[in-house]
């Protein structure tokens, strides 16, 4: 089945057709500065070479139907027809407590979404921009949504509850709910089968780590807990994200700041994190160049995630009752060699050994590589994420099933 999966931006719309049946992506690329004047970038296949070109994108109608054109046209195309095209699945970061698992896309559906932009509103309302623009284009076509809260609703009620009364948490829905869910999935999966046991039998804690990140454990295949929550601001320090604070930080800075709760929301999203640490940047890259030229503040960001990461290990290890594998993915756990070894350093405990020769080879491989030392107990591996495969493969099952 031919499936485009579509993730979209308040300003942009990134897609990948793939082809199923060899799970191969036949083009991909992404259309940027949606609203204002308009770019596409466009590949044929995973690598092929970049074709770029300006174009007036007033909104995602017109920018789906220029990807339609360049996945057509005789020069960049990779099909010779719109008809080709046998489903849409798109990314969706926040189901709130109303979808639980991929679902076709109907009116019905469509309308409880928009009851999901309280709980990311940043994403929300450019997913329903997306989806809108390729039903203008695609009436016809299948569509499916694929909601990255979803891999995280198996855990139990002692993972996702806040101790904040029970009225609040049933009147405003404030419970645990995860993100980065379709990586999670993915790389849960495909370590399992690495794994010499049954996958009822795994326990894998799954690191995405990049300039949003997550933790997540994931025990029988089933996730057990995860370190995002209500919002992806809830979990380890990102690029620009504070992380878990005292919860009392936000009220004690308004009021000495003067802020409104937007202005706190602003700080603690934007402002803080390896930018606000280091005062450098939110790129891992300029904070380790920064560290070798002995800056501390960029090495207190660097070791200070590291740390975060490493209690994040320990204590779902704690959870399931047992380790089997640590896996890093996205942007900075596939691609930062330091943050590994940071991170698995002074892990002998819990039988985490790590290769540091091995592990200071990896740079932008795409491969999966294990850089555990063979007499380490537990496994750790470089495996980089594949989210839009997962997008593309709930999307061919669901459509196939009508």
């Amino acid at each position: 089945m031919k499936v485009l999966v579509v993730n979209a931006g308040s300003s942009s719309l990134k897609y990948q057709l793939f082809d199923t049946a060899t799970e191969s992506v036949l083009a991909k690329g992404i259309c940027e500065r949606i609203g204002i004047d308009g770019r596409i970038e466009h590949r044929k296949g995973e690598d092929g070479e970049k074709i770029k070109a300006d174009y007036a994108m007033p909104d995602h109608s017109v920018a789906t139907e220029i990807v339609i054109k360049y996945l057509t046209d005789a020069e960049t195309g990779v099909i010779s027809d719109m008809s080709e095209i046998e489903a849409v699945g798109h990314r969706v970061v926040h189901g709130g407590p109303y979808f639980f698992q991929s679902v076709l896309l109907t009116d019905e559906v469509l309308e409880k979404l928009e009851l999901c932009r309280d709980f990311a509103p940043l994403h929300t309302g450019a997913h329903i921009m997306g989806i809108k623009g390729c039903l203008a284009v695609m009436p016809q076509t299948p569509q499916v949504l694929v909601f990255d809260t979803a891999f995280h609703q198996t855990m139990p009620e002692q993972a996702y509850t806040y101790g904040i009364s029970y009225e609040m948490a049933e009147k405003y829905h404030i419970r645990r709910y995860g993100a980065h869910g379709t990586s999670h999935r993915y790389v849960s999966r495909e370590m399992a089968k690495l794994l010499d046991k049954p996958v009822e039998e795994t326990k894998i804690v799954t690191c995405h780590i990049g300039n949003g990140s997550s933790i997540s454990a994931v025990k029988g295949g089933k996730c057990v807990d995860t370190s995002m929550g209500l919002t992806p601001l809830e979990g380890v320090m990102m690029g620009t994200r504070c992380g878990s604070i005292d919860p009392a930080i936000v009220p004690f800075l308004m009021e000495r700041e003067g802020w409104t709760p937007a202005e706190a929301d602003n700080y603690m999203n934007k402002k803080c994190g390896f930018l606000g640490v280091s005062g450098i940047s939110s790129d891992s890259r300029d904070i380790e160049a920064a560290i070798l030229q002995g800056d501390k503040r960029a090495y207190a960001a660097a070791s200070t995630l590291a740390y975060q990461i490493k209690k994040y290990i320990g204590s779902y290890a704690a959870a399931m009752n047992g380790l089997d594998a640590v896996v890093f993915t996205a942007g900075m756990g596939e691609n930062n060699t330091e943050l590994r070894e940071r991170v698995c350093a002074d892990m002998e405990f819990y039988g985490i050994k790590l290769d540091n020769e091995l592990n200071a080879k990896i740079h932008h491989q795409g491969d999966t590589v294990e850089i555990s030392t063979p007499d380490s107990k537990v496994k750790v591996y470089v495996l980089p994420t594949n989210e839009e495969l997962m997008i593309a493969s709930d999307t061919e099952d669901i459509v196939k099933a009508l």
